[in-house]
């Protein structure tokens, strides 16, 4: 096979999917080379800009690292802005490059549709980009901060009123936060609620149009109790600095005027030559290939698929879905098999309206409220997950869940509380003694322990009953003693034997190990010698974790394994009531408990930056001329 290259312009949704389904088909196939171009770095979130743009997260929580999404795989990434792709020559131009192409994706996305509306695209904001977020979020702080010393009551009232132009998922979405962000607004800076003004404006006659009636009536009754003014039926005439005027010749007096009424292809799709649509979208086959250009396959927004008498909706969904079929077309085309026609399958549309509520409609199930949050940041969860992994995914849940401000979480505040990890300082000290003294204990023999009257005693060397002897079987595991002894009876002795206090043995809290657990531990101990070398990796557990826990060096591990221990305890009928402190302490200790006079505080910030670096490599600027040479 003659080699084959690929290049993906843009990285959205649909291009970062295309991108991640090619690198896996070709991880190990050197015939097929992929690209990525972009003009940033980075792959936003674009269904989380309200968030920015209502001040509920920052903006580097709505970005992911294009490295970090496709570190270890084949694809190349670009940092480019494209000036033009000559689809006859099969080459996409750059300020400093050209790229030859076999098959061209192009997922270049949409841009906001202003349908002629005088002054719209001059006074209004949109919200499309992580800039328009940005710049929306700092003008309505802004107007907070001038409406505070405004003394004209006329020009303050229009400062305090921020209407949301489009009713649809951005539009309520960003409301919902504007209800929230404004409590937080008004303390700041000295303004009553009672003058805040927060408006919607529709031209058609309902709100959320591709949601269910019943769901689109309780997100508008949840916004009108939340005193949302809502005007339907109230398309836009014209908008000037310092109002907004409507059809029915109402003029609403504001210096705020967010435009999320719609979107249209990228423009910049207009110079490719290729046929489009009335609303500057490409038009496909079934196959997602440009009519033009059988080799241009497009994707996502920019892609006009006549589907049942409409075109595709511009939601992520749509994306994926477009990306899927687009890439695994480019893989029949190369290997020689039949392309498959696409084919939409929606599974439901979700809508957050502020931080604590929600409706959704997941496959036909109507959702609000709680629920329906929950299954949203669930979906973003599983997409994050499917690009970046762990990684992506734990940062969301700090972002959403752990670091929110003024509660602005489906669960509150509660999971973002925060006090002074040195409160932990006294109690980590103590149960890393403990666990020291354990693992002491069971090294020297737990009678030969208690019998020694001085340390001195201790030194002298390990007791005949020391769980580092062999033939000294301490689990309570019938087979092992059968084997060991020829009879259960030793059982009973090593099952009295606790393992987790320094005090007399309590009644253990189970009279014997769960079958489960039974199960698992013949697997894992299936005879005395084996056994043995268990027990001994317990008592090296046990110091080392007392060790870590004392010096406060990767506490939240030493913490995980505590617990971890101290259930394995319990399961195997080995302790008692006393030891649950020994797993309840643990996780109070994963809050950060050895950022406090402990040696995390200074191992973790190095261990950060240094896996990093090893994740990703030393970060320096991509300079074009380094990869041409490959494409």
């Amino acid at each position: 096979m003659s080699k084959k290259n690929i290049i993906i312009l843009g990285a959205g949704y649909s291009g970062v999917q295309a991108a991640k389904i090619l690198s896996k088909k070709y991880k190990k196939n050197n015939d097929v080379e992929i690209t990525l171009i972009d003009r940033n770095p980075v792959h936003t979130l674009m269904t989380l800009l309200h968030e920015v743009a209502g001040g509920r997260v920052e903006p580097d929580s709505v970005q992911i690292d294009l490295r970090k999404i496709f570190y270890g795989s084949k694809v190349n990434i670009i940092t480019e802005e494209v000036k033009n792709v000559d689809v006859n020559k099969q080459v996409l131009i750059t300020e400093f490059s050209e790229y030859e192409y076999d098959y061209l994706i192009l997922g270049t996305g949409s841009e906001p549709a202003y349908f002629g509306v005088p002054g719209v695209e001059e006074n209004g904001f949109p919200l499309w980009s992580l800039d328009n977020a940005i710049k929306i979020r700092h003008h309505i702080e802004n107007m907070f901060k001038l409406a505070s010393k405004e003394r004209n009551e006329q020009k303050r009232k229009a400062m305090l009123t921020f209407a949301v132009a489009g009713a649809g998922f951005t539009g309520i979405e960003l409301t919902g936060e504007l209800i929230e962000w404004k409590k937080k607004l008004c303390r700041k800076y000295n303004v009553d609620q009672n003058d805040i003004k927060i408006m919607v404006i529709e031209a058609l006659g309902n709100i959320l149009n591709i949601l269910d009636d019943k769901l689109a009536l309780k997100a508008e009754r949840y916004m009108i109790k939340h005193k949302v003014e809502i005007l339907t039926n109230s398309a836009i005439t014209q908008v000037t600095p310092d109002e907004v005027n409507l059809k029915d010749g109402r003029k609403i007096e504001t210096r705020t005027l967010v435009w999320t009424c719609g979107v249209q292809g990228n423009s910049f799709a207009k110079s490719f030559g290729l046929d489009l649509n009335n609303r500057g979208r490409v038009n496909t086959n079934e196959f997602m290939q440009s009519i033009d250009k059988e080799n241009v396959y497009v994707i996502g927004d920019a892609a006009f698929l006549d589907e049942k008498g409409k075109g595709l909706p511009q939601i992520v969904e749509a994306a994926l879905q477009t990306a899927g079929t687009a890439a695994n077309n480019i893989i029949a085309d190369i290997e020689g098999t039949d392309k498959k026609a696409h084919k939409s399958n929606y599974q439901g549309f979700m809508v957050s309206i502020g931080s604590r509520y929600a409706v959704a409609d997941a496959a036909g199930i109507k959702l609000t409220g709680f629920f329906a949050g929950a299954l949203k940041h669930l979906i973003n969860l599983l997409y994050l997950f499917s690009i970046g992994g762990f990684y992506t995914t734990v940062r969301y849940l700090l972002d959403e869940f752990f670091n929110v401000k003024e509660r602005r979480s489906i669960m509150g505040g509660h999971l973002a509380a925060k006090s002074p990890s040195i409160w932990l300082v006294p109690f980590r000290l103590y149960l890393g003694s403990m666990w020291v003294l354990e693992g002491v204990k069971k090294l020297i023999g737990e009678d030969t322990f208690a019998k020694a009257s001085g340390l001195h005693k201790i030194t002298d060397g390990i007791g005949t009953d020391s769980w580092f002897l062999s033939g000294n079987i301490k689990m309570p595991f019938d087979w092992l003693h059968i084997a060991a002894d020829g009879t259960a009876s030793a059982s009973v002795e090593a099952t009295t034997t606790t393992a987790t206090t320094a005090a007399a043995t309590p009644a253990p809290i189970l009279s014997s190990a769960p079958g489960f657990f039974q199960a698992i531990m013949k697997i894992l101990m299936p005879n005395p010698e084996i056994a043995v070398w268990f027990q001994r990796i317990v008592v090296c557990a046990e110091i080392g974790i007392g060790l870590c826990l004392l010096a406060g060096l990767f506490t939240w591990l030493a913490s995980a394994a505590s617990a971890f221990l101290a259930v394995n305890f319990v399961l195997s009928a080995m302790a008692g009531y006393d030891v649950l402190w020994y797993f309840f302490g643990a996780i109070a200790l994963m809050a950060g408990a050895g950022r406090s006079f402990g040696l995390d505080y200074y191992v973790m910030p190095w261990l950060g930056k240094y896996l990093g670096s090893l994740w990703l490599g030393k970060q320096k600027p991509l300079y074009k001329n380094e990869t041409s040479a490959s494409l």
